[in-house]
């Protein structure tokens, strides 16, 4: 009977033991516990945020020249077609190239958000757990290793019209022709098509992942419950 005993005893020690066990694997990184569907989309709607509030101010006038976190620069080949045109006096023309270079991004981002937005929606996260766990711009590389050559497609020419739509061709036409005529210069032709297309993409990404980041980092920017309720795992 004593051994009986002693033997129900240890069987109950081991159960409660085993049940604990689990509980403490369930909160380890990776154990979420949480249908992989619902983290999806909480992810998801943290992309729609930062497309919604944050690449929408890229639209704006100055959306790009005005914000120093994806200002467009001159690529390295025209910083001497800059420096020579400031150096005869011709800086205000230099100005306005650079300026409008951001111009053509900010009219183009207008037209091209509802392809991000589609392409967010598309997107199925099997590797849900691993985002969620991951450093703050997971989703958004995410979605930037998936989507960046087909959206670059459809993006460029939609740069391309924007530049005539806000007269940076013809400024640009003016710029390197006059650098071109100046004496023993090496002529330059470059495509400022594929290159602000580039960098304008490249914006794009960097103000989704703001968004991110501070719905990751701040429980205040969790402002739904899908948000507060998948982004507290990772907290």
């Amino acid at each position: 009977m004593i051994l009986k005993r002693i033997f129900l005893f240890c069987s109950c020690f081991v159960l409660l033991s085993c049940a604990e066990l689990q509980n403490v694997v369930n909160t380890l990184p990776g154990q979420t516990g949480m249908d992989p569907t619902l983290i999806a989309n909480g992810l998801r709607q943290a992309l729609d945020f930062g497309i919604d509030k944050q690449v929408s101010k890229l639209t704006k006038k100055d959306g790009f020249y005005k914000n120093n976190l994806v200002k467009i620069l001159l690529p390295q080949e025209l910083q001497k077609v800059d420096k020579t045109l400031r150096d005869i006096g011709l800086g205000s023309l230099a100005d306005e190239g650079l300026k409008v270079l951001n111009r053509a991004a900010e009219d183009a981002v207008k037209e091209a958000t509802p392809i991000f937005v589609n392409a967010v929606k598309d997107i199925t996260f099997n590797d849900a757990k691993n985002i969620l766990l991951g450093p703050d711009n997971a989703a958004t590389s995410y979605l930037q290793d998936r989507t960046n050559n087909a959206l670059y497609a459809k993006f460029n020419p939609v740069i391309s019209n924007s530049f005539a739509r806000v007269g940076a061709d013809q400024i640009w036409e003016s710029i390197i022709g006059r650098y071109n005529a100046v004496p023993f210069v090496n002529p330059v032709n470059p495509d400022l098509t594929d290159y602000v297309t580039n960098e304008a993409l490249k914006g794009v990404y960097t103000m989704i992942g703001v968004e991110e980041k501070k719905i990751r980092n701040s429980i205040s920017a969790r402002t739904t419950t899908l948000l507060r309720q998948v982004f507290a795992l990772q907290d």
